[in-house]
């Protein structure tokens, strides 16, 4: 897709900028780290039983540790190397915790991982079709992002989404124990997932809530092992489900949300899955109006 600069009322074509070398990709990227991704920078160039990983970095909403590569060219495997940094993980987690508290200063144990929610992400130029196709299976922990770099000092990070699937990588590779390994302890979180155990009323509340939010622009969907977040910038909200209701996290802190009716309560002292200090319970004939109200509070503190 083209992109264009305004001068005078007149659009230009901006010009696409090649990255010289792999290094400055990986530069840019570790620089802005949380900006892009929301991640915390962990180390730059980890070695280990002979692999090198560009970044190691580690996501604090899911407790999780993602490993980052950059590629500049186009000819690799993304299952072939994205399964073998995911091994090289679960082989050696104390390593991986031993890097995390050396460079953090922190003091992370092994059961304060989530494992399961590991995953690798590879940044690159472009990627073929043949990679594009490599994620798309249901349980394949990793993400393409395309990143471009244009003449006026803009960069795009986009990632490359998967359509919805069935198919399991391990109906294709049974035979690689490398792949099995991984899939025993990786899960790729996915809505039916949240959904399979859901009644026919609380599936037809959550619909008619996603509907509403699909009104509001670049909100994305992203579920996770305890809870489906919804997207901007960063959270908007985190819904997760129960027999009875929907239970609604705002990523907003204590004070900020309008809340007149007084319908949410205060979780920010109490331990709970999704971001933010405000819990809304909803149930089936609740007003979804009112509930809107409050989600385009947390829309517009977390998508500007």
């Amino acid at each position: 897709m083209p992109l264009f600069s305004i001068n005078n009322n007149k659009l230009e074509r901006v010009k696409k900028i090649d990255f010289k070398l792999e290094r400055d990709l990986q530069k840019l990227t570790e620089e802005n780290l949380q900006e892009i991704f929301g991640l915390e920078m962990v180390t730059s160039e980890f070695q280990l039983n002979k692999l090198r990983i560009d970044t190691l970095a580690f996501d604090k909403e899911s407790n999780s540790f993602v490993i980052i590569e950059y590629k500049k060219g186009v000819n690799f495997s993304v299952i072939d190397q994205g399964y073998a940094y995911l091994a090289l993980l679960l082989n050696n987690k104390a390593d991986f915790i031993l890097e995390y508290n050396e460079h953090m200063d922190k003091n992370l144990r092994r059961i304060d991982v989530d494992w399961s929610q590991s995953r690798v992400v590879f940044v690159a130029p472009k990627f073929t079709t043949y990679q594009r196709k490599a994620i798309e299976f249901k349980d394949v922990a990793f993400e393409l992002w395309e990143v471009n770099r244009f003449s006026n000092d803009t960069v795009l990070f986009n990632q490359i989404k998967s359509q919805d699937t069935s198919e399991s990588i391990t109906k294709v590779s049974t035979k690689n124990k490398v792949i099995e390994k991984v899939e025993k302890e990786v899960k790729k979180y996915t809505e039916k997932d949240h959904l399979k155990n859901a009644t026919p009323e609380i599936k037809e509340l959550y619909d008619g809530i996603k509907e509403k939010l699909s009104d509001l622009d670049s909100l994305e969907m992203d579920p996770k092992k305890l809870y489906i977040a919804f997207k901007a910038n960063t959270n908007v909200i985190d819904i997760t489900f129960t027999r009875n209701h929907l239970k609604i996290w705002f990523n907003m802190t204590n004070g900020t949300l309008d809340d007149p009716k007084e319908l949410t309560r205060d979780v920010s002292n109490i331990g709970h899955y999704g971001n933010g200090d405000y819990e809304l319970k909803i149930q089936p004939g609740d007003d979804l109006n009112y509930l809107m109200y409050l989600v385009g509070q947390s829309y517009k503190k977390n998508s500007s």
